[in-house]
């Protein structure tokens, strides 16, 4: 990708600034006393350093080993009954780190004892996961940089019964100080680039420009804007490339990764966000909002770290899914690059939503050989870290397992669930299949399994550029003969090139929804490569990822109302941002506010719909009514005094 000023997407100039702030679990913050409320503690900027998440190491610049003695070591102990994180003999725990013990009951757990090589013994709680399937270790104090960290347990087991002793060690990784981020500069608001309405002049949305050959998608378009001239946030577009809502973020936030997903039994948005001020924290982290858009909770990664955009996916376990971009000191001389360097740690968390415990943690680092990266470590320092891995993307599988992307290694990973254990590489210098021709991908995202075990991906080709344009592919995998073939594949008709982002959703009907990331498009194409839908930003802009999902949302907020004077009368605008259910709206007037009838109903023709009023209709009052498609009131907009009145 390009080397931009964008701390927030990991750039390996300013990696370094994502260094997170100190705290010990993740919180998950209930703002409305839903599910998986809990209070939030901490604080700090968004791209602080660790403050005092442990005992810093000498603060010269020595010589660290970040990869464990051999890779791919299991995290399993005890006979397979029990995953631990950090994993045996890693070199890249946080000084925060929590302790998580997956698999048996929280009560099967005793004689618990760790001990610092350099801060001793460490007293702490068991907490338990609300999964019931084991716990985390809290630490009453964080761990020293450097040190080695011993673990021993037992677990008392009761079917069958016995006792089975465990012990393993990690070591503390030296993180590498914050870099500082340029600052978020917004650019001024250009003609043509932004929408304008007069019921919601607050909102100043980019303009979407849809082809007129390709103008309806199978469903509503889910986008999260940045990078423009003008106001970032969420945005949700119907199949026409029309808008339905809009949330702008405060100057200096931006959002990713807009879509819907299930929590607690009902369907709700996510986003990523950062900076996302909550609870006493403004940590980036995800946003769960409910189809009244009001904020549920807020999701932040654990183990003093910050989530960053790369993913956010809740699963039916009750869980999310994280992505976490830490500078951590490396010694890369083995890769021609300084003794004293850093290196891009780059690892995904499974969080418990009602708990806001880590119950697993994965780094590339402790699985994955830095030699395995198509960039170079030999310019890395400390203020450059060099960034091998690059995770994207997290799905699960069908059997359980994780399947990682890793854009700079040019793979694909399938993860076992239980072990950590790199089971098998799609592509890359070492892939465990042998690809097929048209295979191979450069730079690529979004890797996703799909109904049938194939794997998708987005494949960008660059940044720098590899193949002629970017495309959409779906590959097949033979895991008898070990054989990648190439199903299908897409490119758009005038070839864009995405130096960064991007992803591919397949829908139930076989066809794809493509964003193009960087590019600034995204396009909807039939299994047969016949193009429904495609649109684009203005110039500049980007989505990190574009998806077409079913939607269904009242606000809790009223319609918005304006009145204007025309030449011919007087007009009403109306709009409702968010609401999916309007097909009309109807005017009401009167005398007094309290006595208000029906004057003039018109359909909705967009976000806003403009309705000219009969001369001498109505009164001293008008309000706006929204009606569905029975002609049913969904809900009023506050009385407003008739200009002149």
């Amino acid at each position: 990708m390009p080397r931009r000023s964008r701390a927030w997407y990991a750039t390996p100039v300013l990696l370094a600034g994502l260094v997170a702030v100190a705290g010990l679990v993740a919180l998950v913050t209930g703002i409305s006393g839903g599910a998986g409320a809990r209070t939030e503690s901490g604080g700090g900027g968004a791209h602080e350093g660790s403050g005092g998440a442990g005992a810093r190491a000498s603060s010269s610049a020595a010589s660290v080993t970040c990869v464990p003695p051999r890779l791919n070591v299991s995290a399993s102990l005890a006979g397979g009954r029990l995953t631990v994180s950090p994993a045996p003999d890693s070199r890249d725990a946080s000084p925060a780190t929590q302790i998580s013990l997956l698999g048996p009951p929280a009560g099967e757990l005793q004689d618990l004892v760790v001990r610092g090589s350099r801060t001793g013994v460490h007293a702490g709680k068991l907490a338990p996961f609300s999964q019931g399937d084991g716990a985390s270790f809290l630490p009453s104090r964080p761990f020293a940089e450097g040190e080695t960290v011993s673990v021993s347990a037992r677990l008392q087991l009761r079917q069958p019964a016995g006792t089975v002793p465990v012990a393993w060690s990690f070591t503390v990784a030296t993180r590498d100080p914050p870099g500082t981020g340029a600052g978020t500069v917004f650019p001024p608001t250009g003609r043509g680039l932004h929408q304008d309405f007069v019921s919601r002049p607050d909102l100043r949305p980019p303009t979407v420009t849809v082809s007129r050959a390709a103008s309806r998608a199978t469903g509503d378009l889910f986008i999260a804007p940045y990078e423009g001239h003008g106001q970032y946030g969420p945005m949700i577009l119907d199949e026409h490339g029309g808008l339905i809502w809009f949330d702008p973020l405060a100057p200096g936030a931006r959002a990713g990764d807009l879509r819907v997903q299930s929590y607690d039994g009902r369907p709700v948005l996510t986003w990523w966000q950062d900076p996302l001020v909550s609870g006493g924290s403004n940590d980036a982290g995800g946003v769960i909002m409910s189809s009244s858009y009001r904020q549920i909770a807020v999701v932040r990664a654990g183990n003093g770290y910050q989530a960053d955009l790369h993913e956010f996916q809740l699963t039916p376990a009750n869980t999310a899914l994280v992505t976490v971009y830490d500078a951590v000191r490396c010694d890369l001389s083995g890769l021609g690059g300084p003794r004293t360097g850093a290196v891009a740690d780059t690892l995904f968390q499974e969080i418990d939503l009602a708990t806001g415990l880590v119950r697993y943690e994965w780094h590339f680092l402790d699985h994955v050989a830095l030699s395995s990266s198509y960039y170079s470590g030999r310019s890395a320092s400390l203020a450059s870290p060099f960034d091998p891995f690059h995770i994207n993307s997290v799905d699960v599988e069908r059997d359980g397992s994780y399947l990682v992307d890793a854009r700079n290694t040019w793979a694909a990973y399938d993860i076992d669930p239980h072990t950590g254990e790199v089971r098998w590489e799609l592509g890359g210098k070492h892939s465990s299949f042998k690809l097929g021709p048209g295979v191979a991908t450069a730079w690529q995202h979004d890797a996703r399994e799909q109904p049938d075990g194939a794997i998708t991906f987005f494949d960008n080709g660059a940044d720098p550029r590899i193949h002629p344009a970017s495309r959409a592919i779906e590959v097949a995998l033979d895991p008898t003969r070990r054989k990648a073939t190439l199903m299908r594949s897409y490119s758009h008709p005038t070839p864009l090139v995405a130096d960064s982002q991007g992803n591919l959703q397949v829908l139930a009907n076989g066809d794809w929804v493509i964003g193009w990331g960087q590019a600034s498009y995204f396009s909807e194409v039939e299994p047969s490569g016949r193009l429904l839908f495609d649109a684009h930003l203005p110039s500049g802009w980007e989505s990190f990822r574009t998806y077409v999902l079913p939607w269904s949302a009242q606000p809790a907020q009223p319609p918005s109302l304006a009145l204007r004077s025309g030449p011919h009368g007087l007009l009403a605008y109306s709009s409702w941002n968010g609401a999916t259910a309007v097909a009309a709206w109807r005017v009401l007037g009167g005398g007094s506010p309290g006595a208000l009838t029906p004057l003039v109903s018109a359909p909705r023709t967009g976000f806003e719909t403009a309705i000219a009023l009969p001369a001498g209709a109505g009164g001293r009052y008008l309000a706006v009514q929204a009606l569905d498609g029975h002609g049913g009131a969904l809900a009023t907009s506050k009385t407003l005094k008739a200009p002149g009145a």
